[in-house]
């Protein structure tokens, strides 16, 4: 149960990460690239952000991938190439979740945050729930830049995926 969930939530974490990019991609680079007053900045620095973090925590989940060493870092500067660079990693967070069984999503792993020299340890599966909450709350500052832009901001509500897509659905 809790894994169809996890995969659920994969599938509608790179389908509202599509729709965010979509309407980006409708900003100047100069709005792009504009501090909003948002946590990251602006649009730029908010996706960037996200990229940067699943990163991060894939490749504490899998021992694989690159791994920034700041929260902050500018991996892109221009959108076609953070978008394709997203969706590369939107395709292997899906693939990694698939992979999972019940079993592993109760395991422990322990990792050390970058902003504190300590160990941490705890269990996968709430572990993923962070990871996917964490996207919500980052795309949701998006949208709200989108929206202080004047811009057609996406709907990205969980249960539009499903209607759209019929995940979760059954």
């Amino acid at each position: 149960m809790y894994h169809d969930i996890c995969r659920m939530f994969a599938r509608y974490n790179a389908w509202a990460n599509d729709r965010v990019y979509t309407a980006a991609a409708e900003l100047s680079p100069h709005k792009f690239a504009e501090d909003r007053g948002a946590f990251f900045g602006g649009m730029m620095g908010t996706l960037n952000h996200l990229l940067v973090t699943d990163r991060i925590w894939l490749r504490r989940f899998t021992g694989t991938g690159p791994s920034p060493t700041a929260l902050n870092i500018v991996l892109h500067k221009d959108l076609p190439t953070l978008r394709a660079e997203r969706v590369k990693e939107d395709a292997r967070l899906v693939a990694y979740i698939d992979g999972l069984t019940e079993t592993d999503l109760a395991r422990t792993f322990s990792y050390q945050p970058i902003t504190t020299p300590r160990i941490i340890t705890q269990k996968l599966g709430p572990t993923l729930a962070h990871l996917f909450n964490h996207q919500t709350h980052h795309r949701g500052q998006a949208h709200a830049i989108l929206t202080g832009l004047h811009r057609d901001a996406p709907s990205l509500d969980l249960v539009l995926f499903q209607r759209e897509t019929g995940v979760g659905m059954e």
